[in-house]
């Protein structure tokens, strides 16, 4: 049989190779070890696809042989015997050759694993139900959670962390005013644009008041304030309570006896709770002189004109209806925040997919119990 001239270079430097002669036989060279592997698949790839007649592997300069080459020397000439040749192995030491034999007695019944069929419809149905019943139950199991050490709190006063609580605040009430403001009267500014060129057209200029009002007050600014809040603050919370628990720092708190619900969760529901029927009240002054501006400039409505016919026209119950919504949004931003948060686990990675899912579902959330108060509203005629 005629090798490769390069046989002996082969053997010293110990790279592995395999190849095919001019003769057809297979030549195996150099050290057959793990590190090895990914340079062989390349050679591998590269050998023709089929072989016919009887062929000899000759295996007599293998250097080294670990399990992994073995196993990838099995593999090799198991595809080609499927091919319809037949394949001997000559040339291997005792040692190499009693690793051969011991792959090749479990090689066949590697070869009857089959990979598990594609689930149906049915069963991906089945599991996703069951993933979405573990996850309420967990969800549910934080809430009575929350429940309970709120209760706590409450009855001893003492032990509230009044000072997270007025940190909380500050971030997630005062310094969003800007953002609340700026968005608020802007979208006065087009509820009012948008409304004008329509009551120009049938004289009803003073029925601006009537749309900016009710629009503002009962729907667009609540609304508008959870969903900014959503994304700020409760994509804050599950991104600073995630990184605690990747850092282990909610671990060190547990250790010393102190809970993350008192300390992280409670203080962070209460300070939403107070921050967005603020920041909402704040959201319908601003809407309105913004919607107040636009009835001034495109129908000559004047500041005077305008605030007699809100206080004639915008019912108390309007405004109450509006901000009584927000401590109910705010409950839902804050818990799923800090849900999310609490349910970050293994690296960072998993900090920036659980923010992304919190700010989702809050929104979401959100606009689902607006439309449920709305429903709810509608019924009681109110």
């Amino acid at each position: 049989m005629n090798r490769p001239a390069n046989a002996l270079a082969t053997m010293l430097d110990h790279t592995a190779s395999i190849s095919i002669t001019a003769d057809g036989a297979i030549y195996c060279a150099g050290a057959w070890t793990l590190d090895q592997l990914a340079d062989l698949e390349r050679q591998i790839g590269m050998l023709p696809k089929t072989l016919t007649g009887a062929i000899l592997c000759d295996a007599a300069t293998i250097t080294a042989l670990d399990t992994g080459g073995a196993w990838l020397l099995q593999r090799t000439l198991s595809y080609f015997e499927r091919s319809g040749c037949t394949i001997s192995l000559n040339g291997l030491s005792d040692d190499f050759a009693a690793l051969m034999q011991t792959v090749a007695r479990t090689w066949s019944q590697t070869e009857q694993i089959r990979p598990l069929p594609h689930p149906g419809r049915l069963e991906r149905l089945g599991r996703y139900a069951a993933t979405a019943g573990r996850q309420f139950s967990k969800a549910l199991a934080f809430i009575g959670e929350t429940a309970i050490a709120s209760g706590s709190l409450f009855a001893r006063a003492n032990r509230m962390r009044w000072r997270v609580l007025l940190y909380n605040l500050q971030i997630d009430g005062l310094n969003a005013l800007p953002i609340v403001g700026l968005l608020s009267f802007l979208m006065g500014i087009v509820i009012a644009y948008q409304g004008a060129e329509q009551l120009k057209t049938f004289g009803a200029n003073i029925f601006i008041v009537d749309l900016v009002g009710i629009a503002l007050l009962r729907e667009i600014a609540p609304l508008l304030t959870a969903i900014l809040v959503a994304g700020r603050s409760g994509s804050a919370y599950t991104a600073q309570i995630g990184t605690m628990t990747v850092t282990e720092e909610l671990d060190a708190l547990r250790s010393l006896g102190i809970s993350p619900m008192s300390l992280l969760v409670v203080p962070r529901v209460m300070a939403l709770i107070i921050a967005l029927p603020l920041l909402t009240v704040f959201a319908d002054a601003i809407g309105v002189f913004g919607g107040m501006l636009i009835a001034l400039n495109q129908l000559g409505v004047t500041f005077t004109e305008f605030l007699n016919r809100f206080e004639y026209a915008i019912v108390l119950r309007h405004y109450l209806i509006g901000v009584g919504k927000t401590p109910v949004f705010a409950v839902i931003i804050a818990l799923v925040g800090c849900y999310q948060g609490l349910q970050v686990s293994g690296g960072v990675d998993s900090v920036g997919r659980h923010t992304t899912i919190s700010v989702v579902q809050a929104i979401f959330l959100v606009i689902v119990t607006d439309a449920f108060f709305s429903i709810l509203f509608s019924w009681w005629e109110i």
